[in-house]
């Protein structure tokens, strides 16, 4: 048996039993005696204690978790670092991995493989934002409720986007499946390499399939730097192609031609789920020269054939020819050549003969409705729509245009951009932190955002820097929106220690934290429990944490639902007896067919009886062989178990007619 089972930790920690086992530790599920809730505790493996790289990584998880709290993240309540043992207490999630969904699934509809996308992408965007990198992102990773919620776990490698650099074991260290090409070299990591790691689970989740396989971890590492993926389509052709388009792009070798980050993917996935039909036909240089291009999409949408995308290429079918390196080089040039001259020679042609689109001066469209631009066929332009607003300015009048009016000519079909006034429009909000603050208001006005500037002290930032908003960076809002903007007033060596406000109303907690000189976030997490409504279940950070008095701390309250508790009742069995014996339960009079059994008392001298409920009292008697050996009472409200009659066993009843005793009565319903 497993030495932490039945103990309890730090007089606070009922260890139950194991959820599971990782590479450097494992995972108990235990009882918080304090807060009165089941977590989840991992506990560093004792051969570990003397090895001080899995110390620091052991150690780096819980620092790096204990900066972020978003609803898809697990969430740390406690850490302990001893020299005899070392351990994390988390939520305890139930729920299945995505891989084990995966494997169920085979195939995983694109529906679903975009909800769960989205929900990953939003995570690594809260870690992003606060220069955390993963660094391992897997399906192994990432946890599945039975509601469909993602939480993303597993923080023991990553790291923080300013660090240095570190070995080559220790940025490699990810499954190899799913490293981007860059860790698999060796070389410095940033969030594009957290976004290289959702396409591969997305292409996954898309296909059932792995990207690359072989035989061994070392065949694959060369696969992700120098083989591309087959195209999803050729796997699964109802997959969209707007969503093949991102998965692979997301997937692209060199760093700069994916996504710049999370926020960069999710605005393409939000595009994509308003028009699944939609077409982004990514192009992807080939190198420095503007002539040379790949069109990734076009290339996937005109293949006829099976392709294997190495350094030479076989094409199969009518005929197998096979082209070297050098060959396919010749044959791009050629190609390149072909295209230039065509495209000279219709230049010439359009110049000489007037052949093309006539050339026409850009009308004025500001001040009208763009119902009105867009429905006159008298305007012949593609139209480019972008929102801002104005409250001075009725809502659907175009504010602003480029071209402006008048000022060049242009040809007929061409691109013209109408920025309308709507008060209702979504923005994401800018990426200011390190800027100055005039820099960020400048940012904010660009994309519609109102600001509120608020001076905080920082020791580590100087005065005049934007240290954070709120919302927070990439958050979506309307146009309009009034974002704080937190800006150093430079260094002051102060530090505050959080008090302890769990159990305070919302109120009072932010009155308390706001006497010391700390920050509290406007975005409150609310959560079903036992507790009345906006009483405080927790903080982050934890309380008696030194922190920095312009840190924001963030509280986790009650929503006043009621959260149904489970409560045991351990009935001591007469352990003299041998034979079997009729055990039966009722609650509140009536029959628990669960818990009722025969059982052998020597052999189990113990039996535990769970009872759920949220609110009130039940009671409990245990019957044995006819007689009422136990009697309970279950108090919800202050989660009590009180023993209200106790009875020795005498042995089975035998059937008569003679009197009959209302535990007899009870025993027969």
């Amino acid at each position: 048996m497993d030495k932490y089972i039945g103990k309890l930790l730090d007089e606070r920690y009922e260890i139950k039993s194991i959820l599971g086992y990782g590479g450097m530790s494992v995972v108990y599920n235990a009882y918080d005696i304090e807060s009165k809730k089941t977590v989840a505790l991992k506990i560093l493996k004792d051969e570990f204690l003397e090895n001080d790289d899995f110390i620091r990584r052991f150690k780096n998880e819980s620092k790096t978790i204990a900066v972020l709290s978003h609803p898809n993240i697990v969430k740390v309540y406690d850490v302990s670092f001893g020299d005899k043992i070392q351990y994390i207490v988390m939520e305890n999630i139930d729920g299945i991995t995505l891989k084990e969904y995966i494997d169920q699934q085979k195939v995983i509809s694109w529906k679903e493989a975009v909800h769960f996308t989205v929900q990953i992408l939003k995570a690594l965007s809260h870690a992003h934002n606060r220069g955390i990198i993963h660094r391992d992102i897997k399906p192994q990773n990432i946890m599945l409720l039975k509601d469909g919620t993602i939480k993303v776990t597993d923080f023991g490698i990553a790291k923080f986007s300013d660090q240095e650099t570190r070995t080559m074991t220790d940025r490699a260290i990810g499954s190899v499946h799913y490293i981007s090409p860059e860790q698999a070299k060796g070389e410095a990591t940033d969030a594009k390499s957290d976004v290289y790691s959702v396409g591969v689970m997305l292409y996954e989740m898309l296909t059932g399939k792995l990207p690359f396989e072989a035989d061994n971890a070392v065949s694959v590492a060369i696969m992700q730097l120098q083989s591309n993926p087959k195209p999803l389509r050729q796997i699964n052709e109802s997959i969209p192609e707007g969503l093949e388009e991102i998965t692979l792009k997301a997937m692209q070798k060199n760093p700069k031609y994916r996504y710049a980050s999370s926020n960069d993917m999710l605005f393409a996935i939000d595009e994509f789920r308003k028009n699944p039909s939609i077409r982004f036909e990514y192009k992807y240089f080939t190198d420095d020269d503007p002539t040379k291009y790949v069109d990734a999409i076009n290339n996937i949408k005109n293949s006829r054939v099976d392709a294997n995308y190495g350094d030479d290429f076989t094409v199969s079918k009518k005929g197998k020819s096979k082209f070297s390196k050098s060959m396919s080089v010749a044959v791009g040039v050629g190609i390149a050549a072909i295209l230039f001259a065509t495209t000279l020679i219709l230049g010439i042609l359009t110049n000489w003969f007037g052949f093309g689109a006539k050339d026409v001066d850009v009308p004025s469209f500001i001040g009208q409705k763009l119902t009105d631009v867009i429905e006159n066929k008298d305007y012949k332009f593609n139209w480019n729509i972008e929102y801002s607003y104005d409250s001075s300015k009725i809502e659907g009048i175009i504010l602003d245009q480029d071209p402006k009016a008048y000022s060049k000519k242009v040809k007929e079909n061409s691109k013209i951009t109408l920025k309308v006034n709507s008060s209702s429009s979504k923005v994401f909000v800018p990426i200011v932190r390190g800027k100055t603050e005039d820099a960020a208001k400048s940012a904010l006005r660009s994309v519609g955002l109102a600001y509120e500037i608020v001076a905080v002290e920082d020791d580590t930032v100087e005065e005049g820097i934007v240290i954070g908003t709120d919302p927070q960076e990439g958050r979506e809002v309307t146009i309009n929106a009034i974002v704080k903007v937190y800006v150093s007033k430079g260094p002051k060596n102060k530090t505050v220690v959080v008090p302890n406000v769990i159990g305070k109303s919302l109120a009072e907690a932010i009155s308390i934290l706001k006497s010391k000189g700390l920050n509290v976030s406007s975005n409150v997490i609310r959560e079903n429990s036992s507790k009345a409504k906006d009483i405080v279940l927790s903080t982050n950070p934890l309380p008696g944490v030194e922190v920095n008095s312009s840190d924001i701390i963030i509280l986790t309250v009650s929503s006043g639902e009621q959260k149904e508790k489970n409560l045991s009742i351990n009935v001591d069995l007469p352990a003299s007896i041998s034979k079997e014996v009729s055990m039966k339960v009722y609650i509140n009079g009536v029959l628990d067919s669960s818990n009722s059994k025969t059982i052998v008392p020597a052999y189990n001298t113990t039996y535990t009886i769970n009872i759920k409920g949220t609110t009130g009292t039940k009671s409990v008697v245990v019957n044995l062989d006819g007689q009422q050996y136990r009697s309970y009472e279950v108090n919800f409200d202050n989660e009590s178990v009180k023993v209200v009659g106790s009875y020795s066993y005498t042995g089975a009843i035998k059937n008569s007619n003679s009197t009959s005793t209302s535990n007899n009565s009870v025993s027969n319903i």
